[in-house]
């Protein structure tokens, strides 16, 4: 089941300030982006963020799954949890700010 085009503007929606929040289909699913950097996955018409240091907010809250087979375990938020993480858009602008830069691509 892939996800549906009206949960990712959900999501987009409930986090807010779209300047900084973007998400891009990957597959029938979606990447979800802060500040350009991918922090969490959208699968299933479920929000699976990276588990990192800046997410550790979300261990109490979250159960932890697998937003494909053989991916790294991710929090896993369900709809209705959505409307209630009021500090969910900081943890992933943290996620970001705590990712490496991009790098470049070297030109030939």
């Amino acid at each position: 089941m892939s996800t549906q085009k009206e949960t990712i503007d959900f999501i987009l929606e409930q986090l807010g300030n779209g300047k900084r929040f973007s998400a891009r289909a990957m597959f029938g699913e979606y990447a979800l982006y802060a500040d350009g950097k991918v922090v969490a996955l959208v699968c299933d018409d479920l929000l699976y963020v990276k588990i990192s240091p800046a997410s550790v907010q979300l261990e109490s809250l979250c159960e932890k799954d697998s937003p494909y087979p053989g991916a790294k375990p991710h929090y896993m938020i369900e709809e209705d949890q959505l409307s209630k993480m009021e500090e969910l858009p900081t943890i992933l602008l943290n996620i970001a700010k705590s990712l490496p830069a991009k790098k470049k691509k070297a030109r030939l």
